[in-house]
């Protein structure tokens, strides 16, 4: 073969590769303020960006601040559904509890089911895979006595049980933050270890919430 031809075919071997690549894995991350902080300098989102490889993984945050469920599924379709992703993950549930002392405005546990049940079957009905997260935290202190700790099992709980009703990989927040206060919060502080405020991810919440994402995220399906 000339040399001229050689280089022509390897040319287009290697365009026809480029073209073949696949499109990188489109992951929205649906849910409340903490999801909106997510992609902040120091957000847990913004740190799986540098932990996944670009060509491989393109992540969007889609958080809202005050969300609950039934805020999210109202918005399914605009912020979601027509951005056509291949991963989505819910991270929602702490307005759910904390607004029902807070602001009266929380949601009851059943409806909550019935508003996440209905997020997830629509999601999956378009070949979507769906990734849950529990909430957090709404304290910190380590003796149960944060005022929601209760609920927030509960809710986490719920979450828990859809996730494997519909075979959705989970990501256990609310179990790992607690291990790791266990051992980090010694002075059974309200806040300032794994959040700014009691709800909102300090940098060591947020390297967390990365490492337990990034797991879920390249986990093999």
């Amino acid at each position: 073969m000339r040399p001229i031809l050689v280089y022509t075919f390897l040319s287009a071997t290697v365009l026809t590769s480029l073209m073949m690549s696949p499109a990188p894995l489109r992951v929205i991350f649906f849910g409340d303020s903490i999801t909106e902080a997510g992609v902040g300098p120091a957000g847990y989102i913004t740190q799986l960006r540098g932990m996944l490889p670009p060509d491989r993984f393109e992540l969007t945050g889609a958080g809202i601040g005050g969300n609950k469920v039934y805020d999210l599924y109202l918005r399914l379709d605009r912020d979601v559904m027509e951005r056509h992703p291949d991963v989505v993950v819910v991270f929602v549930g702490v307005n759910d509890v904390w607004h029902k002392k807070t602001l009266g405005t929380g949601t009851d546990a059943d409806k909550f089911v019935a508003f996440y049940d209905a997020l997830i079957s629509k999601m999956q009905g378009k070949g979507i895979r769906v990734i849950l997260a529990t909430p957090a935290l709404i304290g910190e202190k380590t003796d149960c006595t944060n005022d929601l700790d209760g609920e927030l099992n509960h809710y986490a709980q719920l979450i828990r049980d859809l996730a494997a009703a519909h075979r959705c990989t989970l990501v256990d927040l609310r179990r790992e933050f607690l291990k790791h206060l266990g051992t980090a919060n010694t002075a059974n502080a309200d806040k300032g270890i794994l959040t700014e405020d009691r709800v909102h991810f300090s940098a060591e919440g947020n390297r967390l919430a990365a490492r337990l994402f990034l797991d879920a995220l390249t986990e093999k399906q």
